[in-house]
């Protein structure tokens, strides 16, 4: 299968994460959100223009941005940066964590969540039902806070997961 490497985003890999997530919400989602959304023209060009301004923009200079590699071929991305939540008391928030399905369980997301925010104290927002990635935040430290909000442009629900230092974890 090949072994898995962390590294830093670069601008040449905008198309490779924008695929990657796409195809990632795709394979996640599907069922949780509308096919719409999922399957919508454009989607991939969208991300791509995401992608280009996350790693070109000074705007966002105090991201962390990390891409996963098996083979030198993209599998995962990440994304990290200052909290944006108006009651965080954590500096950082993971913005976003997404490996394609047949790279779960190699080690990339656990590979990438250390690239973005190490032992940070941090928080996140993931969708609920999604055991599976729960589960995988769980593993490295992080708890429900009890915080929960719907996305309305996605129609789906989120709960805040958080980060203590002071918690062990990988």
């Amino acid at each position: 299968m090949g072994s898995i490497t962390v590294r830093q985003a670069r601008v040449e890999d905008v198309k490779a994460m924008a695929r990657i997530h796409v195809q990632s919400w795709q394979e996640t989602y599907r069922g949780l959100m509308a096919d719409k959304i999922l399957d919508r023209p454009g989607f991939v060009e969208r991300r791509e223009r995401f992608w280009a301004a996350t790693l070109g923009d000074e705007r966002y200079s105090a991201n962390r941005v990390a891409v996963a590699e098996r083979g030198g071929k993209p599998i995962g991305i990440a994304m990290a940066g200052p909290a944006e939540d108006i009651d965080a008391h954590w500096p950082v928030q993971l913005y976003v964590l997404y490996v394609l399905a047949a790279d779960h369980g190699t080690g990339a997301g656990g590979g990438l969540l250390a690239a973005v925010i190490s032992n940070d104290y941090a928080g996140l927002w993931v969708a609920d039902p999604n055991p599976r990635a729960q589960a995988f935040y769980r593993r490295h430290g992080f708890r429900a806070d009890g915080a929960r909000k719907h996305d309305h442009d996605l129609d789906i629900d989120e709960i805040r997961m958080v980060r203590h230092v002071a918690e062990s974890h990988p």
